[in-house]
């Protein structure tokens, strides 16, 4: 089931983002409990929940157009799950007046794959992350 986060769902959120095996932050404390509030708090976080368990989410950032997160739980992936969330990341981004979003990821990795089969354009790459782009 598709909702949006509540400030009750930060420990799943946080427990997710620490489970993924690719794309993982060199330096955890890059996103403290106050990035994770205010994009629970500004119209951009989704979450999939399965049985009352929180088994992915998507942020997106109405400021800027980027999608900030994107993760599902292991066990949950290659369930169509990342794709509702990425939709629905979208969605928020162009009601928010976005035309054009942006993400980046790790180089050789599923989520490049995922991106790029989902319509995504690289344009070019930045810290040693890909950068892809998608009109709105």
């Amino acid at each position: 089931m598709l909702r949006k986060a509540a400030l009750t769902d930060l420990r799943a959120l946080k427990a997710i983002r620490a489970l993924v095996v690719e794309n993982m932050l060199s330096d955890p404390t890059k996103i403290t409990d106050a990035d994770y509030v205010w994009y629970v708090a500004n119209p951009g976080v989704a979450v999939w929940e399965e049985d009352g368990e929180v088994v992915g989410f998507s942020a997106a950032d109405p400021r800027n157009g980027n999608i900030w997160a994107l993760f599902v739980a292991p066990r949950f992936e290659r369930n169509g799950i990342g794709s509702i969330l990425l939709a629905e990341a979208c969605a928020c981004l162009k009601s928010a007046g976005i035309g054009r979003a942006w993400l980046t990821t790790d180089p050789n990795t599923r989520a490049e794959k995922f991106y790029r089969a989902a319509g995504w354009e690289h344009v070019g790459e930045k810290d040693r992350e890909l950068r892809f782009e998608r009109s709105l």
